[in-house]
């Protein structure tokens, strides 16, 4: 048997990790959560049901997300987000896979709950990623806070069936914030690699991304919501372009 460690980081989660964690009972061999020194009941809730909580200053979601894999007991890592949680059938299907594993990584297919809505239309659905790994041939990278997960020599993930069940905003609000607090850190990083923000990208870049999940990918099926999802994403690719900009010409 294939046994299986679940990776969460955790920052005042306190809201959604109980669910998370529920959602695996009896399906992971070891759960390690590693947070960033919450200061609501996140530790207090993790404490009673994971088998280690490690304390570690948050330097970027992607360093986070490393540091926390090498902290497993097991090369085969469940890494989810503390908002997320396994549905029916991508449980009994990763169960079935600690008796016959049939590859090295794994395609979930995220599905998000915005506001009280699900969302299965727009660039939110499908929302396909890897998050079961054999660790020795994979890690995460990408570009803070968009993180993802990189395979070496282009190895092909095979895509599970069920849903990764994603319960992001409950505010209009807490998007906005959100908005606001990744574009800093997106720009600051798109920066840092030396990428520009032209006024073309600025002016552009939100139009095509509007257009994109509202149009091109059927987002006004999901009514006022994708209407929503759809302007904030352009809104972010503004203020992302916009900062990064602003940091051309302080520097």
């Amino acid at each position: 048997m294939h046994k299986i460690s679940l990776v969460v980081i955790t920052y005042n989660e306190e809201k959604n990790i109980l669910r998370c964690l529920d959602s695996v009972h009896g399906l992971v061999d070891e759960i390690v959560i590693v947070d960033s020194f919450s200061t609501d009941k996140t530790k207090e809730l993790c404490l009673s049901r994971v088998d280690k909580f490690i304390e570690n200053p948050f330097e970027g979601h992607i360093q986070q997300k490393n540091f926390a894999l090498k902290q497993a007991s097991y090369d085969f890592i469940l890494s989810l987000d503390a908002d997320e949680a396994v549905d029916n059938v991508l449980y009994e299907e990763i169960k079935a896979l600690k008796q016959n594993k049939t590859a090295e990584a794994y395609v979930l297919n995220r599905l998000t709950n915005y506001c009280g809505k699900w969302i299965k239309h727009g660039n939110w659905y499908p929302d396909k990623k890897v998050r079961l790994i054999n660790r020795q041939i994979g890690e995460w990278g990408g570009l803070n806070p968009h993180d993802k997960i990189v395979l070496q020599n282009n190895i092909k993930p095979i895509e599970l069936k069920g849903h990764l069940l994603h319960y992001t905003f409950y505010t209009f609000e807490e998007h906005l914030k959100q908005i606001k607090r990744f574009t800093d850190i997106s720009s600051k990083a798109a920066f840092e690699k030396g990428k520009k923000g032209s006024l073309y990208k600025i002016i552009l870049n939100p139009l095509a991304k509007f257009l994109g999940a509202f149009v091109m990918r059927l987002g006004f099926l999901d009514g006022y919501t994708g209407f929503r999802i759809a302007w904030y994403s352009a809104y972010a690719t503004y203020l992302k372009y916009s900062k990064l900009r602003k940091l051309q010409q302080q520097y």
